[in-house]
């Protein structure tokens, strides 16, 4: 065998190693339980990833969603990465009155994520295997991820609102730029064919109001109808996706 078999032996094993271990893309819905106090807890992660930054939502935990509600919404994840094998993020939730951030590290193979995650003084941890859901093999027909703009009209002014959105299966988390709470994060987002819903928080004149977005995506344009959640206030808004500019 020649030095140079040898070498493009070597270099075919080299990238077959780096493909192999580059292959594992977070984004779709992944599903595991812990045991907690005796009890098996179930827990779905719909998770996002581009250039190693990942993004998504975990559900299944008790989450302060205003003032002193506590409901089991979907928690937005914070500071999610990839970094080889290794993805790590945080997120809040509340348990007997008290909000926790939560830690999470996991190792990933192939279809699944084996995470040790806790509080994040290290008071209490548990392990969580997470495997990929079937239904994350059929990607949406619509992908809303990107950046959206438009304006609307508020006592005869133009105001102009950006909407950061990223789509992790039928899950939209992101935000909302332009409004007087701003970037006020998106709660809930979903996408159902070419329906996107979700709702914000915003204040106005010292009072926080519930803002609900229901839009029908077109091509590269969705036509929202939002407003207040009691219904006394409401507005239209035509949001076109911001292309990238091309590069000479």
């Amino acid at each position: 065998m020649t030095m140079k078999t040898i070498t493009a032996i070597g270099l075919v094993l080299f990238l077959a190693v780096a493909v192999k271990a580059r292959a594992a893309d977070l984004s779709g819905t992944w599903k595991g339980s812990f045991e907690f106090n005796g009890d098996s807890i179930p827990l779905t992660l719909h998770l996002a990833e581009a250039d190693s930054a990942v993004t998504g939502t975990v559900e299944g935990l008790p989450t302060r969603t205003s003032g002193l509600h506590v409901a089991m919404t979907p928690a937005e994840i914070h500071d999610g990465k990839l970094a080889g094998n290794t993805v790590t993020f945080w997120m809040n939730t509340d348990y007997q009155g008290t909000t926790y951030r939560l830690d999470y590290s996991g190792k990933v193979t192939e279809d699944q994520i084996a995470f040790t995650f806790g509080t994040h003084d290290g008071s209490w941890s548990s392990l969580l295997n997470v495997t990929r859901s079937a239904e994350a093999q059929t990607p949406a027909a619509t992908d809303v991820t990107g950046t959206w703009k438009g304006t609307f009209d508020f006592d005869g002014n133009s105001v102009p609102l950006t909407f950061q959105l990223t789509q992790a299966g039928a899950v939209v988390t992101g935000t909302v730029e332009g409004l007087p709470t701003t970037p006020a994060a998106i709660h809930d987002g979903k996408l159902d064919g070419d329906s996107v819903t979700f709702w914000v928080n915003t204040d106005y004149q010292d009072e926080t109001y519930k803002l609900v977005y229901n839009g029908k995506i077109n091509a590269e344009k969705i036509q929202f109808n939002f407003g207040t959640d009691d219904g006394g206030w409401g507005a239209t808004l035509t949001a076109t996706k911001d292309m990238p500019a091309m590069t000479q």
